[in-house]
């Protein structure tokens, strides 16, 4: 029997490799609706190719959880629209495949608790919490008091080596990642390394592991994706090409794995692999992250609303790539204090850090 798919956001990068995911597997599964912002064109299209019905336009993507069933909702969407439809799935029972970090980063405690009261599964859709959910699963679901620290690997960016002045970086270098292609917003965030702090955030959630035990280290091959080091002092890595299909895939088909026609991994091809730590002076987003975690509250939230805020300023001419570093700054030094402990709280918090950048920095 398919498996009944929901894809929000199907004409982005995560969505439209979900959808090639889908092509290559029609047995096995059974889109019922796809939504999109913009692209109308585009998401009606797959909508045909798929047989599916079609949600375009402001709150598509809540619209497409309301009014349809699945067994699975992939939410792609982008920033903290993804937060209501997560929710809306939660509470029919779907379990989540999450591609969009903000819904966690954001909201973490809120939306681990509503998936707890239903029992609904989060499949990690990001090649590194995959890969941590891979090699879990390897030893049965590991609890978490078996886990000693968790890795997440980083490419590092177009910027890990240089320029040594980043405030020269414009958007057309800033969106030309060496490794991966994404859509806009994730791609700078890739570059500036917030994507990895967020990812800290995600994985505290996801696996229930407190942030002091979850490490971050370069890897600008894209091989390894992230690592378990248990407590007897085994480490596991899930290992494979730069191919977000994979993690798409597995999401999908979990607990199978289904066959892909795809170049398998050559090490000796490869030759060597190579790591090193972060350089928090160069990507200060780490440290960011984890001052926004100290603080707890509403401060995570403030701190993904500034990175949407100061991405789409960057994108848009309106202040330099180092400007983004600055308003994130700004916000979480101005930000009340306050609990985030329902979706209003968080959208609240949300829009004053949007309304204070936007007043504050021209």
């Amino acid at each position: 029997m398919s498996k009944r798919i929901i894809i929000l956001g199907c004409t982005g990068s995560i969505g439209s490799n979900a959808v090639d995911v889908v092509r290559t597997h029609p047995g096995d599964f059974k889109v019922v609706a796809v939504s999109a912002l913009r692209s109308r064109e585009r998401c009606e299209a797959f909508a045909r190719e798929l047989g599916a019905r079609a949600y375009v336009g402001e709150g598509a993507a809540l619209r497409a959880v309301e009014e349809n069933d699945a067994d699975v909702c992939l939410v792609a969407t982008v920033g903290l629209s993804g937060l209501m439809p997560t929710l809306a799935a939660i509470g029919k029972g779907m379990d989540i495949a999450l591609a969009t970090k903000e819904v966690l980063v954001m909201a973490g405690e809120l939306v681990s608790a509503a998936a707890r009261g239903k029992g609904v599964r989060f499949l990690p859709v990001d090649s590194e919490h995959s890969a941590i959910f891979q090699c879990l699963a390897s030893q049965a679901g590991a609890p978490a008091d078996m886990v000693e620290r968790l890795v997440l690997t980083a490419s590092g960016g177009p910027f890990l080596d240089g320029p040594a002045d980043l405030s020269t970086v414009t958007v057309e270098q800033a969106l030309n990642h060496p490794r991966w292609k994404m859509g806009p917003k994730v791609t700078i965030d890739s570059s500036t390394m917030m994507n990895k702090g967020f990812e800290i955030l995600e994985a505290r959630w996801l696996f229930d592991v407190p942030v002091d035990r979850i490490d971050v280290v370069v890897h600008p091959e894209s091989i390894v994706h992230s690592l378990v080091t248990f407590r007897d002092g085994a480490t596991l890595a899930q290992l494979s090409p730069p191919d977000m299909r994979i993690s798409i895939q597995y999401a999908l088909s979990h607990p199978m794995r289904l066959p892909a026609e795809r170049k398998p991994l050559d090490l000796a091809a490869i030759g060597a692999l190579t790591f090193r730590r972060p350089d928090e002076s160069r990507f200060p987003c780490l440290a960011l992250v984890r001052e926004a975690c100290r603080d707890g509250g509403c401060a995570p939230a403030v701190l993904a609303a500034a990175d949407e805020w100061a991405v789409d300023a960057f994108l848009k001419g309106r202040i330099g790539y180092t400007g983004i570093v600055r308003a994130i700054e700004t916000a979480l030094a101005k930000a009340p204090k306050s609990a985030c402990e329902s979706p209003e709280a968080v959208l609240a918090a949300a829009e004053w850090t949007w309304r204070t950048l936007s007043s504050s920095i021209s």
